[in-house]
């Protein structure tokens, strides 16, 4: 008997790392996924970019700096990270990002991602 394939889960992240506790809560659940060895994949798109790009530092404004958090993913197995090119553009962005496995994907090839997704939490 084969084993059923097991569900993905997909990490929506839309808004601005410190703007709210979202960008955390979602780092939060995708560390939890990975460590119960989930199926997992993070997305950024409109201003959840920003939770990616260099030289962010939260203790300026006197918060928590979440955002060196995203080193861990490798422990955890997170390798399926994912970002709309589309918003980075509107951003003015490039791809320099903090961490290393980042795809950047024009936004049909986002939605097709997204989109084989069993569960999709946004954040």
């Amino acid at each position: 008997m084969t084993q059923p394939l097991p569900k993905l889960t997909a990490i929506l992240n839309s808004k601005a790392p410190y703007s709210s506790t979202a960008g955390k809560d979602a780092l939060d659940i995708a560390l939890i996924f990975g460590s119960f060895e989930q199926p997992t994949s993070l997305f950024f798109q409109g201003d959840g970019v920003w939770q990616l790009s260099q030289g962010q530092d939260g203790t300026i404004i006197s918060v928590k700096d979440y955002l060196k958090t995203f080193a861990a993913f490798e422990f955890y197995d997170l390798e399926n990270i994912y970002v709309c090119q589309q918003s980075l553009i509107q951003r003015g962005l490039t791809a320099d990002f903090h961490i290393e496995q980042v795809q950047v994907l024009a936004q049909k090839e986002f939605a097709e991602k997204l989109a084989i997704h069993h569960t999709v939490l946004r954040f």
